[in-house]
């Protein structure tokens, strides 16, 4: 898939899951219960033991799946996840080795920031999205239409402090997608076996995505 097929998959799919689990075993099975709520976009971070072991079995078995590592933190292991299977990296904050890795690549990139300077200097470096994270820490939705208000031409992917009483409020203020981490995979849930409790998440923020489509005449539904 090319880098702006997955870049168009990631706006249209709108939410993308964020893994994080004790074991490649459970992060798996969190990516199947997530995709059967309907979000098919999974981003396996690296805090996942033996994660590039998850992202090669979810890359290979899954085809309808779109699997991205996260959470990776210099270029090397931007490296091990693009020969593992993963087609888009995410970064908690920005290193340029690695924005320039997924250039010459032709991998799509989404830097970590906070701040308006750090902001500029991920997407001017050539990040694709620019993810604003911890972004419930900083005021959460008010703070993404601060963001946009200024910095209209840089699509943002808001994480940390997404959830479902957030989401609507977030893509209403401009977010291009968001990531969500343990209110989408539960702990709890991951540690009891509640599958089910993420694919009812997932569905319930997949209905959160579509209202808010139909009701914006200039987004994709």
């Amino acid at each position: 898939m090319s880098k702006a097929e997955v870049c168009r998959r990631i706006e249209e799919r709108g939410i993308i899951a964020v893994i994080r689990a004790a074991t490649p075993t459970l992060a798996l099975a969190a990516a199947n219960a997530a995709a059967e709520g309907g979000v098919s976009v999974i981003e396996i971070t690296l805090t996942v033991p033996r994660a590039l072991e998850a992202i090669r079995e979810l890359s290979r078995s899954a085809l309808h799946l779109l699997v991205g590592a996260g959470t990776v933190l210099d270029a090397s292991a931007a490296r091990e996840c693009l020969e593992a299977g993963a087609e888009f990296l995410v970064s908690p904050g920005f290193d340029r080795a690695i924005v320039e890795l997924a250039r010459r690549e032709g991998v799509l990139m989404m830097a970590g920031a906070l701040t308006p300077t750090e902001i500029l200097e991920a997407w001017r470096a050539g990040s694709d999205f620019v993810k604003i994270f911890p972004c419930g820490n900083l005021g959460g939705a008010s703070y993404i239409q601060t963001l946009k208000a200024v910095l209209p031409q840089v699509p943002i992917i808001p994480t940390g402090g997404v959830n479902l009483q957030t989401a609507g409020p977030l893509l209403e203020a401009g977010a291009a997608a968001l990531g969500v981490g343990g209110e989408l995979i539960s702990a709890a849930a991951l540690q009891a076996g509640d599958f089910w409790r993420i694919t009812a998440t997932a569905r319930q923020l997949m209905e959160i995505l579509k209202r808010h489509r139909c009701a914006s005449p200039l987004t994709p539904v």
